[in-house]
């Protein structure tokens, strides 16, 4: 490619790396953000928030600093340079020696691919940044899904919006009135799907969480994705979920979340395309 683009993508890739810095904490903590609201709002409902004098902690994305859950050692600024520090510190906490995650290096360079490859398909356009959120926003909402099987209203509903916007604004390449069919197309087919499983067997298959995240994707691509990014993360889930059984790895009660699997068809399709979806799982020459 030409040296000027070459700089450009690295220069995305870099900015990858450090959003993906970014996306470990969201992952980490925005989950115990909802857990905490949820309690504080319990707590007024029940009427014994006044008697709590005591003011927690601020929490949130910004404060506190990052520390080790292990030791509570502050991670300092030069401690966390996305991926170097990791291979500078051998994988291992400078505090206590306590292993690191390999899930932190890697979230930071998957975002960082995504974003450079965000820049060399699309250039220095407002698609190729609405496409960096757009992954962004999956690899978070992923690891959040099968770490809490929660799918943040914060992240799915931006996700949504920012499809139709998208679209409307000719960003994404999906025609605005697809985008809309296909944002009430993919929510109403998990809702059904959710209250005839219900009906049929008294559980709940899946989550409003996921009927939210396949509606976004489906403002994204369009409806006429929509079969093709639901084959495939059925088919991923399936895969996955038999593996897991096998290798008796499965969770307390079996619960395998489906966002996941969205999320990773969602990703497949915006770097190959529905179409490619499609011909993967032979439904199409």
């Amino acid at each position: 490619m030409p040296e000027p683009m070459g700089l450009l993508v690295a220069a995305a890739g870099i900015v990858g790396l450090l959003v993906g810095s970014f996306l470990n904490v969201v992952i980490h903590r925005l989950p115990m953000m909802m857990e905490r609201q949820w309690a504080a709002q319990c707590a007024e409902f029940g009427g014994t928030a006044a008697a709590d004098a005591a003011q927690p902690e601020p929490f949130n994305l910004a404060v506190p600093r990052s520390r080790c859950p292990h030791c509570g050692h502050r991670i300092a600024w030069y401690e966390n340079i996305p991926v170097l520090s990791f291979l500078l510190l051998r994988g291992k906490c400078a505090g206590c020696r306590t292993a690191i995650g390999w899930r932190y290096p890697l979230v930071e360079l998957a975002t960082g691919v995504l974003f450079a490859w965000a820049i060399w398909r699309f250039g220095v356009t407002p698609a190729a940044g609405l496409w960096c959120l757009f992954s962004a926003i999956l690899i978070a909402l992923t690891l959040i899904d099968w770490d809490t099987t929660l799918l943040p209203d914060d992240l799915t509903l931006p996700l949504l919006w920012a499809g139709l916007l998208g679209a409307a604004l000719g960003w994404t390449g999906t025609a605005l009135g697809d985008a809309v069919w296909g944002a009430a197309a993919g929510y109403l087919v998990l809702w059904l799907i959710y209250w005839a499983f219900k009906l049929a067997t008294g559980k709940e298959g899946m989550g409003y969480g996921d009927f939210k995240l396949l509606a976004a994707l489906g403002a994204w691509f369009g409806w006429q994705a929509l079969v093709p990014i639901a084959l495939m993360a059925s088919g991923l889930g399936a895969v996955i979920g038999i593996g897991m059984k096998l290798a008796g790895k499965t969770r307390e009660g079996g619960v395998i979340p489906f966002g996941p699997f969205l999320a990773l068809a969602g990703l497949t399709a915006m770097l190959f395309g529905a179409p490619a979806i499609l011909r993967a799982v032979g439904l199409q020459p």
